[in-house]
């Protein structure tokens, strides 16, 4: 990445603003500019990862449980109906920042905000099909 060319980095380095809910050594929680329901956060390590395959267990860990305070702030703050917790990686995952960040979203029913499926909701697979994926993950577990 060329210096200066994330935005998550030109907030912890002070040369963008945010909005800071809460901080500490290893990652920070800011309003996303794109209030796509009040009180979407984005929660950040403090270290340039683009994408969670480069994400070690450390920072991976430190960033959730920013991501569980910030969410059960929101539960209290915003009495919410349920909350997402959204992580994107790449252009096909429809990410953004090159920067790995977790959204923190209080959702209300009908807001419209993230289908997970289209129209049609996929019908479950079979059971060999599932053993046969599973298998296949565990196979690169590191």
């Amino acid at each position: 990445m060329v210096a200066g060319a994330c935005p998550f980095c030109a907030i912890l380095a002070g040369d963008l603003p945010a909005s800071v809910v809460c901080e500490d050594a290893h990652a920070i929680a800011f309003m996303d500019l794109r209030q796509a329901v009040p009180g979407h956060v984005l929660v950040v390590p403090r270290r340039h990862v683009e994408t969670i395959f480069e994400l070690d267990e450390d920072t991976a860990g430190a960033l959730m449980r920013m991501a569980v305070r910030v969410a059960q702030a929101a539960g209290r703050a915003f009495a919410p109906a349920g909350l997402n917790l959204w992580q994107s990686n790449g252009h096909a995952g429809g990410q953004e920042v090159p920067h790995v960040h977790l959204h923190v979203q209080p959702r209300q029913v009908g807001d419209g905000l993230l289908r997970i499926y289209p129209e049609r909701v996929p019908a479950p697979a079979a059971r060999a099909q599932l053993d046969a994926l599973a298998l296949h993950l565990r196979g690169h577990l590191a």
